[in-house]
């Protein structure tokens, strides 16, 4: 089902004007996707919310735009250089290529499923009776696989916390992963690859210099760290908020848009000082997913994951993850970064990176705490969310695309009933009015139903229909997407109602 689910919000992206396959005439390129209309408009709009939220409404954190190309000892100092490396094995039948730590993740995933397959079991046995947590301390199938579950994750902790390539080998071969393509367990050994792509800087071959586009953009933050301390005379705590593309080298780009080799992140990252580390990073934890849930997004689709191994710049850390079609899955980090990103720079740049604590009279190098979204994966999470089939009452149905309104990519579409009788001219100078207001849409071509589906489908929120009774009485019928409530109201009043629907502001 989850499968099907995964197909139809490819296919529904592409038929929608949402996502494209990057230079389809040339049938593509892999793992590179192009933003249609609507998807433009989506991702502007969960752009334009992050912001609100994280900089617009917080009196203690500004905005940057770094560049993408940075001086290359940059990545030495940050240790993208020598440690940004994925774990990879291959299968020799299938001659696929696979990251390791996903492969027993994904294993682990396959126990959980099982397990909650018997809860939904006896659910349904038990009925209103049924006691979720007597069940899952009791129930000898489940605390054996619990204990599974335990048993490997310590492994899987153990082997890459020591970087043990060969233990990793090792306990895939233990747990007899098979190869999802040939069902093989005939692989190569585990081998590190880095991830940053590399490129040429200068007119002449030989005054270049290897740069590289850069893998995340934390670092254009902590390069202008004291920039902007000083210019907008911050006191700490105060946080840098950042849009951007990075780009990585991933050997297996996979899932339509959740892992490509080219994306977008929405960083922050928020300077404390050194001891308060633990208050901030809880403070993060729960305000991030407060915000993730104003979007509408189910509590069981929502969850914690505690990182198994810290990177080398953390002290904690751990992931926001939503319920993909293909199971739970990093969404947003949440990582208490130390001082390590200020502390190299200062080490390799040979400029002071500290900050002079009026209060205390004291110069330090302040700790960091980031919280770092993958817009893309936020893009795919609202289509996983929102999209669903839906059975209506005269046997028919429809698909609709529930999205929160301030997000959609159209606020409102008019719809003149026919295209003659003067209701066209009507719909237009409507459509004239409210632009100004909200992104609006213009159709009138199909029948009205066909009409109303096709913004459904989109996830607009109302559509306005202009029929032969609005030149008698100048109302309109305006539809409510996800109830298909209909009412007659003024034309004078229709941009007050959609506008206090689709604000922004109702989201907060």
């Amino acid at each position: 089902m989850s499968e099907d689910h995964f197909k139809k919000i490819i296919s529904h992206a592409k038929e929608f004007g949402f996502i494209f396959p990057s230079s389809e005439i040339y049938d593509g390129l892999s793992a590179t996707y192009d933003y249609g209309q609507n998807g433009v408009e989506l991702k502007n709009n969960i752009k334009k919310y992050w912001w609100k939220s994280m900089v617009q409404m917080n009196k203690d954190i500004v905005g940057l735009d770094a560049a993408i190309f940075m001086h290359p000892t940059t990545w030495k100092a940050s240790g993208h250089v020598d440690a940004f490396n994925d774990p990879l094995i291959d299968n020799k039948d299938s001659k696929k290529r696979y990251r390791a730590d996903v492969l027993i993740e994904d294993f682990i995933a396959k126990i959980h499923e099982k397990n909650e397959k018997d809860i939904l079991k006896a659910k349904k046995r038990f009925g209103e009776s049924f006691n979720e947590e007597t069940f899952t301390t009791t129930n000898p199938n489940i605390l054996r696989r619990n204990k599974q579950i335990a048993e490997v994750n310590e492994k899987m902790t153990s082997a890459f916390n020591s970087d043990d390539l060969n233990e990793i080998y090792n306990l895939i071969i233990e747990l007899g992963i098979t190869c999802p393509v040939s069902g093989s367990k005939n692989w190569t050994e585990v081998r590190q690859f880095n991830l940053m792509f590399g490129t040429e800087i200068g007119s002449v071959a030989d005054e270049s210099s290897t740069i590289y586009l850069r893998p995340e953009t934390a670092q254009g933050i902590f390069v202008n760290y004291l920039n902007v301390q000083k210019t907008s005379r911050k006191k700490l705590p105060f946080g840098i908020a950042q849009i951007g593309k990075a780009f990585r080298n991933e050997i297996i780009a996979r899932q339509f848009i959740f892992r490509m080799r080219e994306f977008e992140q929405m960083e922050m990252q928020f300077f404390i000082k050194p001891g308060t580390q633990k208050e901030w990073y809880d403070y993060w934890k729960k305000q991030r997913m407060s915000w993730h849930k104003s979007l509408g997004i189910e509590n069981d689709k929502l969850q914690f994951h505690d990182h198994v191994k810290l990177a080398h710049y953390a002290d904690a850390a751990c992931d926001i993850e939503f319920k993909f079609p293909f199971g739970f899955k990093e969404l947003e980090g949440i990582h208490s970064r130390t001082d390590f990103d200020l502390k190299q720079h200062e080490l390799y740049s040979k400029k002071k990176q500290r900050y002079f604590d009026p209060e205390t009279n004291e110069s330090y190098i302040p700790y960091v705490i980031e919280t770092s979204i993958g817009l893309d994966r936020m893009f795919l999470t609202l289509l996983s969310n929102g999209l669903k089939e839906e059975k209506l009452d005269d046997g028919s149905s429809r698909t609709l695309f529930s999205v929160a309104p301030a997000l959609a990519p159209t606020k409102a579409a008019i719809l003149p009933l026919v295209k003659k009788d003067g209701l066209s001219e009507i719909g237009t100078d409507l459509y004239n009015k409210l632009k100004l207001d909200f992104e609006c849409g213009y159709d009138e071509k199909d029948s009205i139903g066909k009409r109303y589906r096709r913004q459904d489908a989109v996830g607009t929120p109302f559509c306005i229909t202009v029929d032969h009774d609005t030149k008698i009485d100048q109302k309109v019928t305006l539809r409510e997407r996800d109830t298909m409530i209909q009412e007659r109201v003024s034309i004078d009043e229709v941009s007050n109602i959609v506008s206090k629907k689709v604000n922004m502001n109702s989201l907060f």
